[in-house]
């Protein structure tokens, strides 16, 4: 049985984990973020690619915003896609606009741990963390909500 506010998901392989972002994307809604974390190669980007194409179209083009820092898309929600794995001080987020894709739309940020020990002090109170790790082939993915999310991952299914 899942804990309460956690699931666990198994993604064999990467369009398992796209079909994971595009489950996320159909309950995303204006002001809410989500938090991709794990090491490099785990899926973060191909998981932020499933939930900005179900966003837009299927066709999008979606490239890794690792050296651009943030890529920004229309669809419903809008969507700005970050990674901030190069930053090297928490408050360069506001700098490349996190605060206004809030104000605008949603958030998708990879390495979220580089806006310091509590990200939940630089975004709203809607969150979806997503955990991915490696598991034999495939990526065990786990899923935690905080604010509307606690309520939207009991109908989370991939």
């Amino acid at each position: 049985m899942p804990e309460a506010g956690r699931l666990t998901f198994l993604l064999a392989d990467a369009e398992a984990t796209a079909r994971l972002g595009a489950a996320i994307a159909v309950r995303l809604e204006p002001g809410e973020t989500v938090l991709l974390y794990g090491p490099l190669g785990m899926g973060k980007s191909t998981l932020a690619r499933g939930l900005i194409r179900a966003t837009t179209t299927p066709d999008e083009d979606v490239p890794s915003p690792t050296f651009t820092l943030v890529q920004f898309y229309e669809g419903e929600p809008p969507i700005a896609h970050f990674d901030l794995y190069r930053l090297t001080r928490a408050e360069e987020a506001s700098e490349i606009g996190l605060d206004e894709a809030l104000d605008e739309g949603c958030a998708v940020i990879e390495w979220p741990e580089r806006l310091g020990e509590d990200p939940g002090a630089w975004l709203g109170p809607d969150r979806l963390a997503v955990t991915l790790a490696e598991d034999g082939d495939g990526r065990v993915a786990t899923v935690s909500g905080v604010g509307l999310w606690e309520e939207k991952l009991k109908d989370l299914h991939v």
